[in-house]
């Protein structure tokens, strides 16, 4: 059986930074949001901290720095997704419930 990697957090408690790996490659991601625009926000770090992209929106479906050549980029495919089928945008309510962060690269899980 194959699955996306998921990022399971408490997304009540944005913002906060996690630390990932990607291949050989650390960075560190925040998340925040924005109560104005009532939308979601990632930052990405280097691994010594420093800001490489801040601010992009996190859109449903969409591969996050997608435009960046940036070679600080990590390049992995980070998607908001909702694999229950039950919405297809991300809200307050539904992030970290039903819509999370996929690192969406099929898994082989044997």
């Amino acid at each position: 059986m194959a699955l996306r990697g998921k990022y399971e957090f408490d997304y009540s408690k944005v913002p906060f930074i996690f630390d990932a790996m990607f291949g050989n490659q650390s960075v560190s991601i925040g998340l925040n949001y924005n109560e104005t625009g009532d939308f979601f926000t990632v930052d990405l770090y280097d691994s010594g901290f420093n800001p490489v992209i801040m601010g992009e929106k996190l859109v449903y479906g969409k591969r996050l720095w997608r435009q960046s050549v940036n070679p600080l980029v990590p390049c992995v495919d980070l998607v908001p997704l909702d694999e229950s089928g039950q919405t297809s945008q991300i809200t307050k309510d539904n992030f970290g419930h039903t819509v999370f962060l996929y690192q969406d690269t099929v898994l082989d899980s044997e």
